[in-house]
């Protein structure tokens, strides 16, 4: 798992809830989960469901840019699945928990469809996404998959978005700390976001690498047959040098 996808993720988690808003891009309004499903307090008890969106990195792959390219110029690429239901209270022998409404509502369809195009437009293309799509070189590619058993005539009023994106890989620095991209979008987030405290605490996990020794003297030689040259502290750096004949 590459920090760039969950940089991505932690993008998209923001777009579709920003910090501080009063106003948001779809009808879950703040009900967006990073990497877990909602709980029951979560819900809106005086309604008929609740829409929710669930946010999951599916899967990162780092590739090399093409067959001439060294080991070390890749592109990375992630799957970043966005579950969209209209959530609801159900219970079974352990007790009650979170579900998808059941059935084949032709209504609560139609806001589930509308929900899924509200996160669409929000990640591609709405104002709240621009720290998402500054996250991705480009979405690729956008599948929905409906939750249905179609044998046992069930179906449940849940959709999983997967947008698959190509993304930056990760760049480390001889500093220390997270790398590139995650670095810059990090610094880019709100104060007190969620996707930013995430990823200062991953931060907290790459302790500062030592620094590299100083050369404070180069010294050169032009002789016959071509250039002498060594590099290193004063005391140990002085020509002549004695492996290029004169």
């Amino acid at each position: 798992m590459t920090i760039a996808a969950e940089l991505v993720r932690l993008a998209a988690v923001e777009s579709l809830s920003p910090t501080g808003a009063s106003a948001f891009p779809t009808l879950a309004r703040e009900r967006v989960f990073d990497s877990r499903r909602p709980l029951l307090d979560m819900l809106d008890a005086g309604k008929e469901y609740t829409p929710v969106l669930s946010l999951f990195t599916r899967k990162s792959e780092s590739a090399r840019r093409g067959a001439g390219q060294g080991s070390v110029a890749r592109n990375g690429r992630t799957v970043i699945e966005v579950v969209a239901e209209l959530a609801v209270a159900s219970k079974d022998e352990d007790g009650p928990f979170v579900d998808a409404m059941v059935g084949s509502d032709p209504k609560a369809r139609i806001v589930l469809a509308a929900l899924c195009a509200q996160v669409r437009f929000a990640l591609t293309a709405g104002p709240t996404g621009t720290i998402f799509r500054r996250a991705v070189i480009a979405v690729e590619g956008i599948d929905e998959e409906g939750f249905a058993v179609p044998e046992l005539g069930l179906r449940w009023q849940r959709t999983t978005m997967l947008f698959d994106c190509l993304i930056p890989d990760d760049e480390f620095t001889a500093v220390g700390g997270l790398p590139q991209p995650a670095a810059q979008i990090a610094a880019m987030l709100p104060d007190d976001s969620y996707a930013k405290a995430t990823l200062l605490s991953m931060a907290a996990q790459f302790g500062s690498a030592d620094p590299l020794p100083v050369l404070d003297t180069f010294a050169f030689e032009t002789k016959v047959n071509g250039v002498s040259g060594q590099a290193g502290p004063s005391a140990a750096v002085s020509p002549p040098f004695a492996d290029i004949g004169d």
